[in-house]
């Protein structure tokens, strides 16, 4: 990857759907020539163009990612959660806590319910902290590309 195509993916950033015609330009490129760069970092599964929702904006008041301790498989854990709608992703860790789970909520009541009466109860979890997110919309998905 050189220094074309992370200024493609910078741009991309901005505005996935940007259109090549003003793509070209801003990375010193013509319109064909950088559609035909990002079709190549597609093809070769380097990047991949995918919409993400903000919950906020989907009637979510409260967010948060949890920390999840947990005695045993945390996989366990995790495939429990993953199909609950509250869930937005999960990942497991080998850091201080097994797995790492966000999650979304109507509001901090439904948050603080969904921590205790679904989170806590499962067979294995021993320990659950909660890192709300406070603010709404300023939830942004960005990697530095160089």
């Amino acid at each position: 990857m050189d220094e074309i195509d992370r200024a493609i993916l910078r741009e991309l950033q901005t505005d996935g759907r940007i259109a090549y015609a003003d793509l070209g330009p801003r990375v010193g490129l013509s319109a064909s020539a950088a559609r035909q760069r990002l079709q190549r970092l597609l093809d070769s599964k380097a990047v991949q163009v995918v919409g993400v929702t903000d919950p906020m904006a989907m009637g979510g008041q409260a967010m948060a990612l949890l920390g999840i301790g947990v005695d045993g498989d945390p996989r366990a854990v995790a495939d429990e959660l993953a199909g609950r709608a509250e869930v937005i992703y999960s990942v497991l860790t080998s850091g201080g806590f097994d797995l790492f789970v966000e999650v979304v909520a109507p509001g901090p009541r439904d948050l603080l319910d969904f921590v205790n009466d679904v989170v806590r109860p499962i067979e294995g979890v021993r320990q659950v902290q909660s890192f709300p997110y406070f603010g709404i919309h300023t939830h942004r998905f960005l990697w530095d590309v160089g």
